[in-house]
């Protein structure tokens, strides 16, 4: 293992697996995947800030949704490490590592309003969305359409809890 500076944290080589998929190719899925792995972590995580700290009306149908996507966001953060594991690699997911790669915003620790949160909520699942989206293009590029297949599951279930959230908002309009 090599330790880097810019990133603080441990680099380990590839495992040796008998999986067909060219070294280098796992090696840039794994990078990929690691990336997302940290969003995903992070998303959980403003799940369960929004889960524990939302107030109002609306309180415990809120609650109880946003504990709900926290369970989804749970088993899409296991279904990519998996992945990246099978692949020969080491799933990064630290909360340290998570907080550092994470391409989410961050999530405002002030709010307490319920639909503050669905709003909050609403664009941290859309911007997971996105990057789900993207990595089933780039697995693709890289002929892999196992790890595009899972980020496709991953898009369905992430779109599928934006319209549950989104609802709230809408209702509204």
């Amino acid at each position: 293992m090599k330790k880097t500076k810019a990133t603080l944290v441990d680099t380990p080589q590839m495992y040796k697996t008998e999986n067909d998929i060219s070294k280098s190719r796992r090696s840039e899925l794994n990078t990929l995947m690691n990336q997302r792995l940290a969003s995903a972590v992070n998303l959980q995580m403003q799940m369960k800030q929004a889960h524990w700290n939302v107030k109002g009306p609306n309180f415990i149908g809120l609650h109880e949704l946003f504990d709900r996507v926290n369970e989804a966001v749970e088993s899409y953060v296991d279904m990519i490490a998996e992945r990246i594991v099978q692949l020969g690699g080491i799933a990064e997911g630290t909360v340290r590592v998570a907080a550092s790669r994470t391409r989410l915003s961050e999530y405002p620790l002030s709010i307490a309003d319920g639909m503050a949160h669905v709003g909050a909520v609403a664009v941290a699942i859309s911007t997971f969305g996105q990057e789900a989206r993207t990595t089933i293009d780039d697995a693709n590029a890289l002929d892999d359409a196992d790890t595009a297949d899972l980020f496709t599951e991953v898009s369905r279930g992430i779109d599928k809890w934006l319209w549950f959230v989104e609802a709230h908002l809408q209702a509204s309009k």
